[in-house]
């Protein structure tokens, strides 16, 4: 099920695929700013080293999402300016929940090959927009390109994310 509009039917459990879980999540706590704190909070537990910068996401829906980083000290280096890997995470947290949004019930994921440019020092508030277009049936692993763009408050680009994801079908529990 990659439909949020269907998500809200199904009750979270272990035995539903992660993508469905994250949009049945979704359909329950993004509706208000509480909820969306919720949301960020839950899913920063779930992945600790994405939840160790502390984003919170703004929207989301199959295959795109937006995700806010606010300037603190803990995630600035020697140059006064928000450190490379915290941008790094940013823009995978992105593009992982914009790919894993989209693709079928059926199929994992899991990151092969992340590139970053920095474009410019990071500096306050960033809204980093994640993209993914996977194809919709995976019968046979391949890879799928996933795009994150980190912007700031004056709306310049401080970073370009390309994510390459292996997608392979989910083996069956027996």
């Amino acid at each position: 099920m990659s439909s949020a509009g269907n998500a809200s039917s199904i009750s979270i459990s272990k035995n539903n695929a992660p993508e469905q879980r994250l949009m049945i999540m979704w359909d329950r706590f993004g509706g208000s700013a509480f909820g969306r704190k919720i949301f960020s909070i839950v899913l920063g537990r779930t992945a600790p080293y994405t939840g160790s910068i502390k984003a919170e996401v703004l929207s989301l829906r199959p295959g795109s999402v937006e995700v806010v980083l606010k300037d603190r000290r803990s995630l600035r280096n020697h140059l006064n300016s928000i450190h490379a890997i915290a941008l790094a995470n940013l823009g995978e947290m992105a593009s992982g929940l914009a790919m894993i949004s989209a693709i079928p019930a059926n199929t994992r994921a899991i990151v092969v090959n992340l590139e970053i440019e920095y474009l410019k020092k990071a500096r306050g508030r960033l809204i980093a927009k994640g993209s993914a277009t996977p194809p919709q049936e995976v019968t046979e692993a391949m890879d799928s390109l996933a795009l994150a763009e980190i912007k700031d408050g004056e709306g310049d680009t401080v970073s370009s994310v390309k994510v390459h994801w292996r997608l392979s079908p989910r083996e069956e529990k027996t």
